[in-house]
């Protein structure tokens, strides 16, 4: 099993930035393909990216896409969200997530272990 805690949400202007990040212990950190979510209030949970076991392959939405940065430091157990030129739509709690598959998925249900999610405020 691994343990995920998230960190680094606040409150921001739109146009602003943020990084988030995800400390993870327990089972080997590399072994895990890592996800990034977010819901928003009243909608449900979608899939922001994803990050394979080595840090190659990276999958975004197309709605972050050239905005968000996803990363990983396997020797700190950690891996991480570089938000840019932020909009009120990204306004929500931003979760990550581990899974057990080599392969990269935006289907939060091929994740197994999640995190208890830090809230991202983005003011207009």
């Amino acid at each position: 099993q691994v343990q995920l805690v998230e960190s680094g949400g606040g409150l921001v202007q739109a146009g602003g930035s943020l990084r988030l990040s995800c400390a993870a212990s327990g089972r080997t950190f590399s072994t895990y393909t890592m996800g990034w979510f977010r819901q928003a209030p009243g909608k449900e949970r979608e899939f922001v990216a994803a990050i394979s076991r080595s840090g190659g392959p990276i999958y975004y939405s197309d709605s972050v896409k050239g905005r968000f940065t996803v990363s990983r430091d396997n020797a700190k157990n950690t891996v991480y969200l570089q938000m840019n030129r932020l909009k009120p739509d990204d306004t929500a709690v931003y979760y990550c997530a581990a899974g057990d598959s080599a392969y990269l998925t935006h289907l939060s249900s091929r994740y197994g272990y999640w995190g208890q999610g830090t809230q991202v405020t983005v003011s207009s």
